[in-house]
Formats: structure tokens, sequence, C-alpha cells
């Protein structure tokens, strides 16, 4: 039997073990990130599996491969729409609130610890940041439903702000070697890291989109691993230059994820199969990495450590950083619990180990049972306290699911999966009553286990899944058709142009879409239209009606078939 065969049967069962007890942490609520770490060190060199695993390097470089890879998912997944209605609150939590959490954190472990000030300082800039993977990890598995500004505040800052966490650490363990100067030097790291990475993650993400939506490809599963190339080397290549990597694979995730390219779901899907190996390898990894009876040895001042860090640091950062966006006290008080430690600080205490720094040891025990604390208790208890402060929300229907059409892959539309609830607007009407837009075609109904042609006549069930084909311009309306209410409606945006039919009623349009033209209920947008314009109809003339505009697109035989649809100031898009 060669060496690596047992080392595939031991990964391989390790990786059984995460998985099961992911099904376990749902059960009882503990994060699935602690019970990963667990299997780890029961695997260790002082549990059940006596493997002696004390290879920082190779840990180092295995867990930053794992964390691009889980940081590039979860940019992926940022809309632009959540990323900037959060971007400075958010961003400024992620930058000096950094700062002011590494600088609290390392005054107290320097006084606790008995470190010298900058070494204390550097523990502190090791804890600082709020990982990306303990965040996704809980709010996912844990069903948490928060209001979306609050939501989208704790992922944006937890997948950005490693980036500053790490070039505090880099540089004061740069200036501790006697490398760099505190001041200037730090500054303009600084500033380099974040353009070099900024700049890097942007180009390879637009870049990637671009070549992929371009190559015809035989093998259709070569596509993601096109976005996991681009994700290493969305790292790679800004680390290499001296730019922040952290930072330039969430924003190729980002970039990625905001445009189209094509297989989007079959991309999407398997980003997200390698996340969950990657937070499992990662995890358990570290937990092997640890030695309990040395924990254990430090638990005292560790403890004192957390506390300041938990119940100070990150409650002081956050009320200075989210206080002036207008953020409540509910809001404030779950944005500072939320500050989960997880795998980014683990990974960056053995910066100094593997540098050979005096006390790297006793600072990697620390931050070691800091994260175990950190993750145990604010994670444990981050959905009880949602409830407490009335923050947790129902949870909303299902999204919509556009499925690709794989044959066709520059085709201007999508096939697209909805699921009607009670509360859907389309529930109980028929197909023919549902005032569908114009480049929308209800393809196909399925109704528990069969399958359902639909006609005219047919009657849209709760519990259906409904199949809509519909071209791009059109899927706003048709996303506000099968919405559950006003609260769940996508908005429509001004000045672009959504196209109708012309039997469809005034009625509807403020039934289905929201959107109220007067007290014609009745009437058609083809009688409305031309009894308004007073003349025989033609293709481009138009009508305003207060905020919006109607045109004519289409007519046949004198009758409107097609009628253009403008929010906004009524200028003509065409």
């Amino acid at each position: 039997m060669f060496e690596v065969d047992r080392y595939l049967l031991v990964g391989a069962l390790l990786l059984l073990l995460g998985i099961m007890s992911s099904k376990l942490s749902s059960r009882i609520g503990l994060p699935v990130l602690v019970l990963f770490v667990g299997v780890g060190m029961l695997a260790g060199s002082e549990g059940l599996g006596r493997i002696r695993f004390e290879d920082f390097r190779l840990a180092h470089g295995l867990a930053t491969a794992a964390l691009a890879l889980i940081l590039f998912d979860g940019g992926l997944r940022t809309s632009l729409g959540a990323l900037r209605a959060v971007i400075g609150p958010a961003g400024a939590l992620a930058t000096l609130g950094v700062l002011v959490t590494a600088a609290i954190t390392g005054v107290a472990a320097s006084r606790v610890l008995g470190l010298p000030l900058l070494e204390g300082m550097l523990l502190g800039s090791i804890v600082a940041s709020t990982d990306a993977a303990a965040v996704f990890a809980v709010l996912r598995s844990s069903g948490l439903n928060l209001p979306s500004r609050l939501a989208a505040t704790l992922e944006v800052e937890s997948g950005s702000n490693d980036p500053m966490a790490v070039f505090l650490t880099v540089g004061l363990l740069e200036v501790l070697r006697g490398r760099e100067a505190l001041g200037v030097g730090l500054a303009a790291l600084f500033a380099r890291q974040m353009l070099l990475g900024g700049v890097v993650g942007l180009v390879v993400g637009k870049a990637t989109v671009w070549l992929a939506n371009r190559l015809d490809l035989a093998a259709t599963g070569l596509y993601p691993v096109i976005t996991a190339a681009a994700a290493l080397l969305a790292y790679g290549l800004a680390a290499t230059i001296g730019g922040s990597g952290f930072l330039s694979v969430y924003l190729a995730g980002i970039a990625i994820g905001n445009g189209r390219i094509v297989f989007e779901r079959a991309v999407l899907l398997f980003h997200d199969g390698i996340a969950w190996l990657s937070q499992i390898g990662m995890f358990v990894l570290l937990g092997m990495l640890s030695v309990p009876s040395r924990l254990a040895a430090v638990a005292g001042p560790a403890l004192l450590v957390t506390a300041v860090l938990v119940f100070a640091a990150r409650p002081a950062a956050v009320v200075a950083m989210l206080m002036p966006f207008g953020y409540n006290g509910r809001e404030l008080i779950f944005v500072s619990w939320a500050g989960l430690k997880g795998a980014v600080p683990v990974v960056l205490a053995t910066y100094p180990l593997m540098l050979g720094l005096n006390g790297g040891s006793l600072i990697f025990d620390v931050v070691f049972f800091a994260v175990l604390v950190s993750a145990a208790v604010q994670g444990w208890t981050l959905t009880p306290l949602a409830r407490t402060l009335g923050l947790q929300q129902p949870l909303p229907p299902p999204a919509p699911i556009s499925l690709e059409i794989n044959a066709l892959r520059s085709v201007d539309g999508d096939i697209v999966e909805y699921i009607v609830t009670p509360a859907t607007h389309a529930a109980g009407r028929t197909v023919q009553e549902l005032a569908l837009p114009d480049g929308a075609v209800l393809a196909m109904i399925a109704r528990g286990d069969r399958i359902i042609p639909p006609r005219g006549s047919t009657v849209v069930e709760p519990g259906d899944h409904v199949f809509l084909v519909v071209t791009r311009t059109a899927r706003a309306l048709a996303d506000r058709v099968f919405a559950s209410g006003p609260e769940t409606a996508p908005e429509l945006p001004a000045h672009v142009e959504f196209p109708l039919r012309g039997d469809t009623t005034v009625a509807d349009l403020e039934a289905f879409y929201g959107i109220r033209l007067g007290d014609d209920g009745d009437r058609t947008l083809d009688e409305l239209l031309r009894d308004r314009l007073g003349e025989p109809p033609v293709a481009g003339c138009g009508l305003t009606l207060g905020p919006v505009r109607l045109f004519v697109r289409d007519v046949a035989h004198g009758r409107i078939e097609r009628v253009g649809l403008v929010l906004g100031d009524g200028g003509d898009p065409a």
C-alpha cells in the first residue's frame, strides 16, 4: 500500500465525518464550523486518530487556497444592488472598523499576556476580521432571514474585511522583523495592496466573462473549471505583484456573478460544492493542527482577551462605523455580536510560526482559542438573539430559478421556474387572466407528480411549479406577476421600456404590476391608446399618462398588438 493511499482513505473518512456533522449541526444548533474543527481535533495528535500534523507551511498553503475559493463563491452571490446599498457602512467596517478592533484587542493582549505592544497589536490584527466562511455558514445553515440591509452589511463586510486584517498582520510582521517602518512605509504598503488587488480582481473577472461567452467548448463541464481557474488566477496574480489576493478574488467573484456568463447555473452549483468542500477540509485541517493540552494551558488569559474582543473591541468599532449611517440600536447590537471569527485568524496565526517569531506559539494558541469560543458562543446564539431583538423576518417565498438553454448559448431569454404560493398574484387565476407581458409564454405547469400543458382556462394553483419562456426585457414584469406581494415584487427601473400586449387591461396593469393609469379599469391598452390618440395608430406614436409613457410598437388590421411602457419622465428610449 502506497503512502498516498492511506492519505486518500483518511481524507475521505474525515470529509464524510465533516458532512455528517453538518447534519448534526442543524439539529442541535451548533455552528457547523465548530463541528468541523472538532472532527479535526478528534483525528489529531491528542485525539482518537493520533495523526500528528505540525506542517504549518502546508496548512497555510491549503487553507489559503480554500479561503480564496470560499471568498470567490461569496463574491459570485453578492449582487451589485446589495453592494451599492451598503458599500459605505460595510466598507467603513471592513477597513477602519478592523483597525479599531485590532487596536483595542492588541492593547488588551499586550497587558494580559505580557507581550510587547507590537506583538500584542499583531495578535489583535490577526483576530480583527470577521470571517466570511463563518458568517456565510451560520446565516445559511440556520435559515436566518434578516432585513435586507442588515444581511447585506454582514455579508459584504465579512467578505471584504480580510484584506485589511492581512495587511495589518503582514505589515506588523515586517516591522517586527525590521524590514518596514511604521508610518509612511505601512501606508504605501496598504495603498499598493488595495489598488493592485482591486484592479486585478476586476480585470480578471471581466475578462473571464468575456472569454467564457466566446469560447465554444465541446465539454460544457469545462466552463465551471474556467471560473475556478479565474479565482486562483485573481488571487495568485494579485499576491505575486504585491496586491491583496483576498480582495482580488472577492472582486473577481462579484464581477463574474453580476455578468451574464454562459452556464451560470452550473457555475454557481459547482462553486457552491467547492466552497463546502474547502470549508470542511480547511476547518478539519486546522483542527488537526491544534494541540488541546496547549489550549487548556492558555485558557485563562485567552478567555480574557476574547472577552475584550467580543464585548469591547468589536462593539466599539461597530458603533463608531455604523451609527453615522442610521443603524438603530437593535441592529448595532446584532452586528456587534455577529463578528464571528473563523479560519482567517487561524491561518494568519501561522505566519509568526513560519517566520520563527518569538511568542509565535503563544499567539497561535490564543488565536485558536478565541476562534473556537467566538464560533461556538456567538454562532450558537446568533439566531436566538435575532429573534429576541425582533430582527428575524419570515422566510421569503422561493426565488425564481433560471434554467439554462444549453443548446442556444446567446439566446435573448431564459426558461424561468416560479413556485406559486397562496400569496402569489397568479394563484387562483386562469392562464388567460395572468396578463403576461409580451415576450413571456407559459410553457408548462408541474403539479405534484403531473405535468399539465397550460391552456387559457387552466387555473394556476398554490404549490404549482410554473415554467415560463421569457425574454430579458420581459423578465422584470414576469417576476411581478408571480411575486407574493409588494414586499417581494422587484422594483421596475425607470427609463427602461417594457413590452406589453395590446389586450392587457388597465386593471391588469395595476393588479399585476402596481402601475395605475386612471379609472379606465376595464379598457385594454389598445382601446385606451386608440381613444386618446384620436387618430389611426401608427408604430412609434406615444401617449403620456402622469409618470408613465405608452408607445405603440406594433399595429395589425387597425388594432394595437404590442405596446411599450416606460416609467420615468416619458422620454422615448427607442
